[in-house]
């Protein structure tokens, strides 16, 4: 049987959500395949979203229109803002969320999405023609036709598992490995590598003597991951810190040479930022504890996930590690942690639309590309989707800059620097990060939502009316002039000067401890003009509290955006033969030919290329 669409999607993971439902609010009729109707949205390792810049790009992906954000919050049962210690270009949200009522809430998302189908079956076989994607054979027989492709299979092209000496194949425990899809692509000439990752064992709540852990709430205040969505309504419930410790690291020492890690049965690499407690041990062979915390895994379930625990060793040594630790002396486990190899697809082979370089209309989101990460994944997603969407229309891409967004970051990364280990989002990845704030996602991208047709009208009131606010708040405080003496009790109960002189009411915010919630009670038309926030209040005073404080730091930042910008306008895609421009290095003369990029600026950041190698073709431009 034979179906036809306008856009396939391939995989239901993170990725495959966002992708099949943006395209499909876009008004084109889109076909998801996925093995299990039952798995959509499936949280495979912590059911957790968010973290260090992983929250910015969630909270991304809600500016742009896409889901993620907002059923985070409808299934959070822990919230917290990290590195609220330090600058807010830092902060980052993350949540623990109830992983069924996730998945379930994303399926329902899904199914109420207009022009979207759902189907349950496995893809064995890219259709090519002329090096064009057209569609996808099924194992059972059917032909999916489309005028393009979107493949987020995440971790199972020919997923193998292991435990031990053991190995299994599979994309995940108990469930079956794509085993054909990665081989007809590659054989339309898609470069394909391998990369592993891991899981934790997993734990019954009620084996636990939380008496010897040490407590970890939420946050209650106002933060969330959506701009519109609902609120945080399920109960908040605390996650568990503790250590290992010496005896345990024994135990796992002794059989590092069952670790399919160590004993060469595993070859593929690892995530580097999120090791396996075996890798722990042989790179900080110093350290007498590492810490671990213990997370819920909904709120109607006694599995329990130990982050930091990620292991691959045999069942009877992880199990008798934990027991060595303190709390778990009595712990029963639900399964065993293990590990994962699975192929990828070279990411400098793709368009900043995430379009392959190689097969015309397919383009390729999440892990395929060698990211690690719900929301890495979900992020490539969204523009993958949008993407197709856009090409059906024959409109022109959606490329963000790296000042614009993480995702943009993320993106320009994988495009322009590749892999050689599972990619992870981080604030130091990104050059302009106080830009980039988690607060001001959605001034930087929902005007763009709106130009694309991702948001209502509504939304975008919405909007506007919260930009409105802050202008009032920090236009009133670049005009108001406070007097010596007016404010000197305020001042010093944060423990801050008082005035000598007359002073702007923006230089005083700009002080360390002085904030505008503190000011309001002493100043009545900044009072009245808070109190006539109506929606999102402490998230506005918030966000043009952080303008005002940050200000200069934040002009700074966008001159030398700006500067950047100036090669990234200098476009030199198909302009050169490379291998002809003797004045380059060997290295900068192989690397360019490789990937052609679009622009200087793109060049400019692949590894190798130097900055005497784009002097060059600068000059070489203005001849």
């Amino acid at each position: 049987m034979r179906f036809n669409f306008d856009i396939i999607v391939v995989g239901a993971g993170h990725a495959g959500c966002e992708a099949s439902r943006i395209a499909a609010i876009k008004g084109h009729n889109v076909c998801l395949i996925t093995m299990d109707l039952e798995k959509i949205a499936q949280m495979s390792c912590n059911p957790a979203i968010g973290g260090i810049a992983k929250g910015q790009i969630v909270r991304e992906i809600d500016a742009l229109g896409g889901m993620t954000g907002q059923i985070t919050d409808a299934t959070a049962i822990q919230f917290r803002m990290l590195n609220m210690s330090k600058g807010p270009a830092m902060w980052s949200p993350r949540a623990q969320c109830d992983r069924f009522k996730f998945s379930t809430l994303w399926r329902k998302t899904l199914e109420q999405t207009p022009n979207l189908t759902l189907w349950q079956d496995q893809v064995e076989e890219l259709v090519v023609e002329n090096q064009t994607a057209v569609g996808v054979n099924t194992i059972w027989g059917h032909q999916f036709r489309a005028k393009y492709v979107i493949i987020t299979a995440g971790t199972f092209l020919n997923g193998l598992m292991h435990i031990g000496h053991n190995k299994l194949s599979g994309g995940r425990i108990s469930e079956p490995a794509s085993l054909k899809l990665s081989e007809s692509i590659a054989k339309h000439g898609v470069s394909v590598g391998r990369m592993k990752t891991g899981t934790p064992l997993r734990i019954n709540s009620a084996s636990v003597d939380f008496s010897k852990l040490t407590r970890q709430d939420g946050d209650t205040d106002f933060h969330h991951f959506s701009f519109v969505g609902p609120t945080r309504h399920l109960p908040q419930i605390p996650c568990w810190i503790c250590n290992t410790n010496q005896k345990a690291h024994d135990i796992l020492r002794a059989s590092l040479n069952d670790s399919p890690l160590y004993n060469g049965q595993i070859q593929s690499i690892g995530p580097r930022y999120c090791p396996s407690i075996e890798t722990k041990l042989h790179t900080f062979p110093d350290k007498d504890h590492h810490p671990l915390f213990l997370e819920p895994e909904g709120l109607d379930t006694n599995q329990m996930y130990l982050n930091g625990f990620s292991s691959s060793l045999p069942t009877e040594v992880q199990l008798s590690a934990l027991k060595a630790l303190e709390g778990f002396e009595n712990v029963e486990i639900y399964r065993s942690g293990y590990a994962i190899e699975y192929d990828f697809f070279d990411p400098t082979e793709l368009n900043h639309s995430l379009e392959s370089n190689i097969i015309k209309n397919l383009f390729l989101a999440g892990q395929v590309n060698g990211t690690t990460g719900y929301e890495e994944a979900a992020g490539q997603g969204l523009v993958a989707g949008i993407n197709a969407a856009l090409k059906c229309e024959d409109k022109e891409p959606l490329v963000m800059k790296r000042d614009e967004s993480y995702i943009g970051v993320l993106i320009d990364d994988l495009v322009t620097k590749g892999v050689d280990e599972p990619y992870r989002m981080f604030t130091s990845r990104a050059e302009y990060r106080i830009l980039l704030r988690q607060d001001n996602a959605d001034a930087r991208l929902t005007p763009i939502a709106r130009s694309l047709g991702l948001i209502d009208e509504n939304r975008y009131s919405l909007f506007k009316e919260k930009q409105k606010a802050i202008a009032r708040i920090t236009d009133y405080c670049e005009q108001y002039t406070v007097k010596p003496g007016e404010l000197d009790n305020l001042l010093a109960s944060v423990g801050s000067s008082p005035l000598s002189t007359a002073t702007k009411l923006n230089t005083l915010i700009s002080r360390p401890n002085v904030k505008i919630s503190t000011l309001v009670d002493s100043l009545p038309h900044l009072k009245k003009i808070c109190e006539s926030i109506e929606t999102s209040r402490e998230e506005i005073i918030e966000t043009a509290e952080i303008g005002i404080k940050y200000k200069g730091y934040i002009i700074r930042e966008q001159q030398e955006a700006a500067k950047m910008h100036r090669l990234e306008s200098i476009r030199i895609k198909n302009v050169f033969d490379y291998e002809k421009i003797t004045q380059l290095s060997t290295e900068a003369r192989q690397k360019l030919s490789r990937q052609n990029p679009d622009t200087l600026g793109q060049a400019s950041r692949i590894p190798g290329v130097s900055p005497s190698d784009i002097n060059v073709l600068l000059v070489l431009m203005h001849r």
